[in-house]
């Protein structure tokens, strides 16, 4: 995916999880510091947000997950590996039990938010991940053009 000037992120509810106001909230805190945020709603399947991830061209994804839907997220990370999408940036946030956090992350999850998580904390991962990959862009172009 490219860089851009803003950061565009796709909010999900992953499974069979009618749980939406946590993931409602922190789209309104992304669409107030600046990002442009495509909500996808509950009930979202692993297929239905890579394909929404590609169509939107989506620089990170946020997945809210409730109860039992972390075999959902390890075939999110699954899906968009094989999509060649494995550069985006994913979150978690929800109700994800300690053990699940390490064994998510090593699967490629970059952080997870669990409740309680301050509106800072959220956007200044999601901007700090840009600006280091904007970093490394701008580096590779010089290099190349040199």
């Amino acid at each position: 995916m490219g860089k851009r000037q803003r950061i565009k992120v796709l909010v999900s509810v992953i499974g069979l999880d009618g749980h939406s106001i946590g993931a409602e909230v922190v789209c309104r805190i992304l669409m107030d510091a600046g990002m442009e945020v495509v909500y996808l709603g509950i009930y979202q399947t692993p297929e239905m947000i890579v394909r929404a991830a590609i169509q939107e061209d989506v620089d990170v994804i946020g997945i809210s997950s409730h109860a039992s839907n972390y075999d959902q997220i390890v075939e999110l990370l699954d899906l968009l590996k094989k999509n060649n999408l494995d550069d985006l940036c994913v979150i978690c946030g929800g109700t994800i039990p300690k053990h699940h956090v390490q064994e998510l992350k090593k699967m490629g999850v970059s952080e997870i938010f669990p409740p309680q998580s301050t509106s800072e904390s959220i956007v200044n991962y999601i901007v700090s991940w840009w600006n280091k990959g904007a970093r490394s862009q701008e580096a590779v172009a010089q290099m190349t053009s040199e």
